[in-house]
């Protein structure tokens, strides 16, 4: 039986909050990491720890590292401050909100909270321009192929790393756009959902075919909209057993490899981007021994 954080894999909630802490007191680590493993289930609360937080406490997790900083690409994408990450998922968006409070009296010890994003599911998995998100998401065993470790070490087998950016979409551009120019940014059709044969390079999907990479790209995205005041756009959650995959589409949609930029750019830009470590679980909340030694 998987280890995992068994939100990884479950469907995208009706209700997500998304919560980002940053460290504040680096003595009390210990201990607010020990009081929060027992009350994250990994379903109904998933957790992610950052690089400076294992570095602060003088350990090591293999796999780990910083949101990779593409500040001279043609289009820039750099990290942003973060180093605890959770995931609340539910069905009442009040009930997130206590949860979320009660989650940030434990942590204030150590950690600061800096941002609050309230996610959802739009139709039946829809981004906010009415295209399906995920259509190639990885299924079943390749799934947990995809986004668990294993085979590494007893502390590590079911780990997972998610890399969170949040994306702030330009809506009016974007509804301004004819038809078929809005199905040429994503390579499919809103229709049907079906990929354009003959979509033009810039297309989404064909910056980030899983298949076209060597080796083959798959992660397990676990996103959702989200809307706050008159602004909107996805936050993108992608799961995975390293962040490689992840990396590689990334490099290709800012135009690393070809010079050729997403055409989600053109409407879409990333406010904020980081890498966590998602720890196994097991009878009694989150397996902690990677980082309590």
């Amino acid at each position: 039986m998987s280890k995992g954080q068994p939100a990884i894999l479950l469907d995208v909630p009706a209700h997500s909050r998304y919560l980002t802490f940053v460290i504040k007191n680096s003595n009390e680590l210990k201990n607010v990491l020990a009081s929060l493993s027992h009350i994250v289930d990994g379903s109904s609360v998933a957790m992610g720890i950052g690089l400076e937080v294992v570095t602060t406490m003088h350990e090591e997790v293999p796999g780990l590292r910083l949101f990779p900083n593409l500040s001279k690409a043609q289009v820039p994408v750099s990290a942003t401050p973060g180093d605890l990450w959770f995931w609340l998922r539910g069905d009442d968006r009040g009930e997130l909100l206590h949860r979320g409070r009660a989650i940030e009296v434990i942590a204030k010890p150590a950690f600061e909270l800096i941002n609050a994003v309230d996610g959802f599911k739009y139709d039946d998995g829809l981004d906010l321009t009415g295209y399906e998100d995920g259509t190639e998401n990885p299924k079943d065993e390749l799934a947990l192929q995809t986004a668990l470790m294993t085979g590494e070490s007893v502390k590590m087998d079911g780990s997972s790393f998610v890399a969170v950016q949040q994306w702030l979409h330009d809506l009016n551009y974007f509804e301004s756009l004819l038809a078929e120019q809005q199905d040429n940014v994503f390579g499919r059709t809103k229709e049907t959902n079906e990929e354009i044969d003959d979509a033009p390079n810039s297309a989404h999907v064909n910056r980030v075919e899983q298949d076209d990479f060597d080796p083959p790209a798959y992660v397990v995205r676990r996103s959702s909209p989200w809307i706050e005041n008159q602004q909107s756009g996805l936050m993108f959650v992608s799961f995975g057993h390293s962040f490689d995959a992840f990396e590689a589409q990334l490099k290709r949609m800012v135009g690393l490899d070809d010079g050729i930029t997403d055409a989600l750019f053109n409407f879409s830009k990333p406010l904020a981007g980081n890498y966590y470590w998602c720890p196994p679980i097991g009878k009694e909340g989150l397996e902690l021994a990677q980082i309590m030694s």
